[in-house]
């Protein structure tokens, strides 16, 4: 049997030419009624076409990719729906088209010694070059396969708590290619709307090793955005096929280099010294799916988690750059809602009404100076009202009863996003009171983030096993950023680390175009970078903990 530690076979670029049936070619064509064998009738173009009396369906179908060439090509590919449609479980909800090329893909080609891992565990220290020119090896088997799997799932880009058939593919790839038991029905959603059905329930989980402690854990998020793709690929099959969402934060490289080192991580699971426990997380974009988890035992499960790591393409970065810091790398985060309500009225005769939208302009204006005059000048905090609706549609003659407002506050630590918020309401009030108007349903959002924080003493450690793995064998220090992570609920609870994986040297299309950007793209040369990583890291840290515990 083949080896079925590996994840999936490269993507096949060039097209093969699939075999019509005549069948097909036939519910394009009829007989002359006057008995002429040497035409036929098309009823596409309306116009006789010569057959010829070889009588070869051949040449129909040729006429048809010619002169009908969106019509052979839906032929092309209704076969071969048909023929996948056989070898497909029924169990298996994805469309046949996603599975194209999967195949079992042999380590056996490897020239190593598989008992390395041993000779890395006993040894004195860590000598961590040995083991990244290991990885390194195993790493370029599975490249291909990753960055397949990358395009696959980009083109199924599905919202927080809907990531149904992103992991349908996830778990296919994980049971039927590389072989590792799993537990789904992570991460549900516990502020579902019946309506919205978004009750979530799509995280997987993963362990391998021993089942013991130690225990250390690589995560990598799954939901895209609602956001209508505009990149520009020169692979046909690598852009959103769902109207209006895209993946244009990376998760879908994200998923696919923690898929490339579950593979590697279970072919060497019998030299494992511990446990590395592999989730993949829905909801970060907003849903707080971390905390779902948390709160359903991902991480206090037997054995408990000691150490977590996960990472981010990063276009500011050159590819192949890994970046990060010490303490605070990513920002706290608090959204809201809120109605400033007034009094309607026509717009030609404003003396009569109660103006909110006076009142929200004052409001937007005068919130910037929470953070300018509020917040310490050391501190730093972010503030914006994003989002102004007076419900009236293009009525320009009316003076609305109520506008909404929406926005973020942001700040790089708990207490300073606490009083921000705090600040915010009380000037919200005030402002909405100095032009008669009030606040209502102002409402923040169910699951604030904290900052995600890099435990220093870790932080020290990791940053000296993704040295061995970055292009220019260093972590570059870089600037906190006012986004967020829900990573943060794992790394408030444990000791973590979180990297930011350079890709902004790419061209074709370009790369450096920022997170949340409609023309957003991935360099897929560092995907094989962040499988290096992330393997590094587990077994490094696997050792590290031995140690630690083997002294005490």
């Amino acid at each position: 049997d083949e080896d079925k530690t590996s994840l999936v076979a490269p993507i096949e670029m060039k097209k093969r030419k699939e075999s019509i049936g005549s069948s097909w070619v036939w519910k394009h064509f009829r007989k002359k009624e006057d008995g002429d064998k040497e035409f036929v009738f098309c009823s596409l173009c309306s116009k006789d076409v010569k057959y010829g009396l070889s009588r070869s369906t051949g040449v129909l179908q040729r006429h048809i990719r010619v002169h009908h060439r969106d019509v052979y090509e839906g032929g092309e590919s209704e076969n071969r729906e048909k023929k996948k449609a056989k070898i497909v479980a029924t169990t298996f909800t994805v469309e046949p088209s996603d599975l194209d090329s999967l195949s079992p893909l042999s380590f056996s080609s490897v020239p190593l010694n598989y008992e390395f891992l041993e000779e890395f565990f006993a040894a004195d220290g860590y000598p961590i070059n040995t083991l990244t020119d290991k990885i390194k090896s195993l790493s370029l088997i599975v490249e291909p396969s990753v960055i397949f799997a990358r395009r696959m799932l980009h083109k199924h880009p599905e919202l927080m708590y809907k990531e149904k058939k992103t992991s349908q593919i996830i778990q296919h790839i994980l049971k039927d290619v590389i072989g590792v038991p799993f537990t789904t029905g992570w991460g549900r959603n516990i502020h579902s709307s019946n309506s919205n059905n978004d009750h979530g329930g799509h995280g997987i989980v993963v362990d391998l090793g021993t089942g013991h402690s130690p225990c250390v854990l690589l995560r990598a998020d799954m939901d895209g955005l609602p956001i209508t793709e505009e990149t520009t690929s020169r692979h046909g099959c690598c852009t959103s096929h769902t109207p209006g969402l895209m993946h244009a934060c990376g998760h879908d490289a994200h998923m696919a280099m923690l898929l490339g080192a579950t593979a590697i991580l279970k072919h060497l699971e019998q030299h494992i010294h511990g446990t590395i426990r592999i989730i993949f997380q829905p909801a970060e974009e907003g849903g707080a799916g971390a905390k779902r988890m948390i709160e359903e035992g991902v991480l206090s499960n037997h054995p408990p988690v000691q150490h977590a790591f996960a990472m981010h393409v990063w276009p500011t970065l050159p590819s192949g750059v890994i970046g990060g810091r010490r303490g605070s790398v990513l920002s706290a985060v608090e959204n809201f809602t809120m109605s400033i309500t007034g009094v309607g009225g026509h717009a030609a005769m404003p003396h009569l009404t109660i103006d909110p939208v006076v009142a929200a302009s004052a409001m937007v204006l005068g919130a910037q100076t929470l953070v300018s005059r509020r917040l310490s000048p050391l501190e730093s905090g972010v503030l914006s009202i994003t989002q102004i609706d007076t419900g009236r549609g293009n009525a320009m003659n009316v003076i609305p009863a109520s506008v909404t407002l929406g926005g973020t506050i942001r700040a790089l630590s708990t207490d300073s996003l606490s009083s921000l918020r705090n600040q915010f309401m009380q000037f919200a009030e005030q402002c909405a009171l100095s032009h008669g108007c009030s606040v209502t349903n102002l409402s923040f959002s169910p699951d604030s983030y904290p900052p995600t924080i890099n435990d220093t003493e870790l932080w020290d450690f990791a940053s000296q096993v993704a040295s061995s793995v970055a292009i220019d064998t260093k972590v570059v220090e870089v600037e906190p950023t006012m986004g967020a992570e829900d990573f943060a609920f794992i790394a408030e609870k444990i000791a973590s680390a979180f990297f930011f994986l350079g890709q902004g040297s790419g061209v074709d299309p370009p790369t450096n175009y920022g997170l949340h950007h409609p023309k957003f793209a991935v360099d897929e040369s560092i995907l094989v970078q962040g499988v290096q990583l992330h393997v590094n890291l587990a077994l490094c840290t696997l050792k590290k903990l031995t140690c630690e515990s083997n002294f005490v």
